[in-house]
């Protein structure tokens, strides 16, 4: 499905099994080496589906729900079609959602997603600009108008100190000012 998310236009799918992502991957044609987030309601359903995120309550609350896609650690080995090639780490979304997103995502719970583009092209900030191969590929297409159109910043928070990989909808400074506040507060 074509979802309309906090930033851009999310190219989504269950993400319980794996021939779901990889239509995904197959639509945007996007290499399978590359990851997927998981992309949840709330952080209580993040914490059902990947147990092992417990332990960083603190971190997640501070920053989530928000503009970030969080690369954790995943030593469950979890959602394996979702992390490309790396399965010991896995992307988490929460996002802050309104109007048809929200509704769609408090319906379903959580969806793999990515940007609703081909690889490489610009992210879609209105439906319009998703590509027509995805919108007629979809299952269904939800329309919530114009976006920011900048897609969530991607920290990685695997290693000694927070690692911007994508600068998105959230200064990189800013991001790691908000991480270490919310690494310290946990």
């Amino acid at each position: 499905m074509v979802l309309p998310t906090d930033t851009v236009y999310g190219l989504c799918a269950d993400p319980h099994s794996e021939a779901p992502a990889l239509e995904i991957y197959r639509m945007k044609q996007r290499p399978a080496e590359q990851p997927t987030a998981l992309l949840a309601k709330d952080v209580e359903l993040l914490f059902e589906l990947v147990p092992e995120l417990r332990g960083d309550v603190g971190l997640l609350r501070g920053l989530l729900p928000g503009p970030y896609t969080l690369i954790l650690p995943n030593p469950g080995r979890r959602y394996p079609w979702l992390t490309g090639s790396s399965p010991g780490t896995i992307g988490v979304r929460v996002p802050e959602l309104e109007g048809p997103g929200a509704e769609v995502l408090e319906h379903v719970g959580a969806v793999a997603a990515t940007s609703a583009n081909l690889h490489g092209g610009p992210e879609p900030r209105r439906l319009d600009d998703v590509p027509v191969e995805i919108r007629a590929g979809a299952a269904a297409v939800v329309d919530g108008g114009e976006l920011p159109g900048t897609p969530s910043t991607v920290l990685d928070l695997t290693g000694e100190a927070p690692r911007v990989v994508r600068e998105g909808a959230v200064p990189a400074a800013e991001a790691i000012e908000r991480a270490l506040a919310a690494a310290s507060s946990g």
